[in-house]
């Protein structure tokens, strides 16, 4: 058990890391910046919050199979596919809530700001400070979303014992095999580490 805890761990803080460097800049860029069809972009990135892990995780596999474009790679049922294809999963979640962290910050805040004689960059600075707690919000639902999914974790992963079994697979291959005390006990570790995250956001949230 705590192979597999220690091995869930490491793939989804590593792919909750990698979302956060990424996309939360992104959503930063996209709610600074007025362009033609930003709404539209906003709505769709909504949209793939409830993006199928199975889709991701064909979308992974075909990329990265023999025949794909990415099959030289040659790290189909590793560790590290598993974080990309995470990665990709959580991408909206963090992307999209970091631009309602930002929408989130009353008007005066920026107004006050230019007022003083910020810069833009200070604006920013200033509004980003603001809207910190939420935006790490963003990121912790995004880290809930990467620990508990499972469609992509084996179609990608191939559940491969002490290396690419997680929590949410451990449980559905000991379930499968008519086993329920491990599962149980799994469950039981996986709803802990998913309480502990919804108290983190519950303090974020409040602040």
């Amino acid at each position: 058990m705590l192979e597999i805890t220690a091995t869930t761990l490491a793939i989804s803080v590593s792919s909750t890391f990698l979302a956060a460097l990424i996309f939360v800049p992104l959503g930063c860029l996209i709610h600074f910046h007025d362009f033609r069809g930003k709404r539209l972009l906003v709505n769709i990135i909504q949209t793939f919050y409830s993006l199928p892990t199975v889709f991701v995780g064909l979308l992974a596999f075909m990329a990265f199979s023999k025949e794909g474009p990415l099959g030289t790679f040659g790290i189909l049922f590793t560790p590290q596919v598993m974080v990309i294809g995470q990665v990709f999963l959580i991408a909206p979640i963090i992307t999209g809530l970091t631009i309602s962290a930002l929408s989130g910050v009353a008007p005066e805040i920026k107004d006050t700001a230019v007022s003083l004689g910020a810069s833009r960059f200070q604006t920013i600075r200033t509004i980003l400070m603001e809207a910190r707690y939420a935006t790490l919000t963003a990121v912790l639902v995004g880290f809930g979303r990467a620990i508990s999914e499972v469609g992509l974790a084996i179609m990608v992963g191939g559940n491969i014992e002490g290396y690419t079994r997680v929590l949410s697979t451990a449980i559905a291959l000991e379930t499968s095999q008519g086993n329920i005390g491990l599962p149980l006990a799994l469950g039981m570790i996986l709803i802990s580490l998913a309480l502990v995250v919804s108290v983190l956001v519950n303090r974020l949230q409040q602040r």
